[in-house]
């Protein structure tokens, strides 16, 4: 019997949603996503959704055509007469700009936020918001996953014998701290001052990483300058090795070129971003499965905490 959800897919992220709709079971959705001669893009799906639940799967990354992309897929959606229209973006860009820092700069993930609601969407599935508070910038529900459901049975393979987790700045500490609850183990902070973005003054290490196997964790890794100059100055002060887990691959301008050229022993990243290049330190977990099961819950209306981590330790307390 077909399913009364479908999936479908922008063009920035059908590499990440084929795999998705296969882990759910159902095959992707057709839907003509055409650019006329100037670049303006027109979206018409090519079969009927009316009453239908449709997940359409849209990272937000640069350039800004997907973010239109998936803009105009919500419209489309909801005047095809779709019972519900959940936007599912991995990678939730303009992110970075979520607070008025200084004099007259826009917030961009609430402008993004504005934007999603008034195309249409009734919820939106998201990944490792650079901010967790941009989630109150929406007035629908957001389900908010996290990269450690993918990232911790990585890092218990390594089996590193003395793992120490990093935080590459003070805003990351809470989510470093969990993890180094969760593994019984150490945390440090790498505390960083910036000049400008992607432009770091000074940086100094809280904490003792004496002959530890350190582990960076990060949401976005873009130009790798901070990750590379937090992992030579970790390892100036006596660290074993030093890896890094980010979970979303901007990878920007000379990243390539700086992560193989760093200290580093890898760099670990999701695929809610394509990857350019994969064949040197850089390495892919896949999301697919973590976004199919969150879809199928949302489907289903059945929670979704045991995808989280507190769930885990949660278990392993009561165990």
């Amino acid at each position: 019997m077909e399913s009364n959800a479908k999936i479908f897919s922008g063009t920035g992220s059908q590499y990440l949603a084929e795999k998705i709709a296969k882990k759910f079971g159902e095959p992707l959705g057709k839907v003509n996503i055409q650019r006329f001669s100037d670049g303006e893009i027109g979206v018409e799906f090519q079969e009927s959704i009316r009453g239908r639940f449709v997940f359409l799967i849209q990272s937000t990354f640069a350039p800004t055509d997907n973010l239109m992309e998936l803009l105009l897929m919500i419209d489309a959606a909801r005047r095809a007469s779709a019972y519900k229209v959940i936007a599912v973006i991995p990678y939730y860009g303009f992110a970075r700009q979520d607070r008025k820092d200084k004099p007259r700069v826009a917030i961009g993930s609430k402008l993004v936020a504005n934007m999603l609601v008034a195309a249409g969407a009734n919820r939106v599935i998201t990944m490792d918001l650079h901010a967790p508070q941009i989630q109150g910038y929406f007035d629908i529900p957001v389900d908010h996953l996290d990269s450690s459901a993918v990232f911790i049975p990585y890092i218990e393979n390594l089996m590193l014998e003395n793992l120490t987790f990093a935080a590459p700045d003070v805003g990351s500490a809470n989510r470093i701290r969990e993890l180094a609850s969760y593994f019984e183990t150490e945390m440090v902070i790498c505390d960083k001052h910036r000049k400008r973005a992607n432009e770091i003054a000074s940086m100094v290490v809280i904490g003792d990483v004496t002959d530890r196997d350190i582990v960076i964790i990060d949401d976005i890794v873009d130009t790798g300058g901070t990750l590379c100059k937090s992992a030579n100055l970790l390892k100036e002060k006596g660290a074993r090795s030093v890896r890094a887990l980010c979970t979303h691959p901007v990878l920007s301008g000379n990243a390539y070129e700086n992560i193989e050229n760093s200290v580093l022993e890898e760099l670990v990243v999701c695929d809610t971003i394509p990857v350019k290049k994969t064949d040197g330190k850089i390495k892919v977990v896949s999301t697919d499965e973590l976004f199919a099961i969150t879809i199928r819950n949302a489907f289903e209306n059945k929670s979704i905490n045991s995808l989280f981590m507190r769930s885990r330790m949660r278990n392993r307390r009561i165990q």
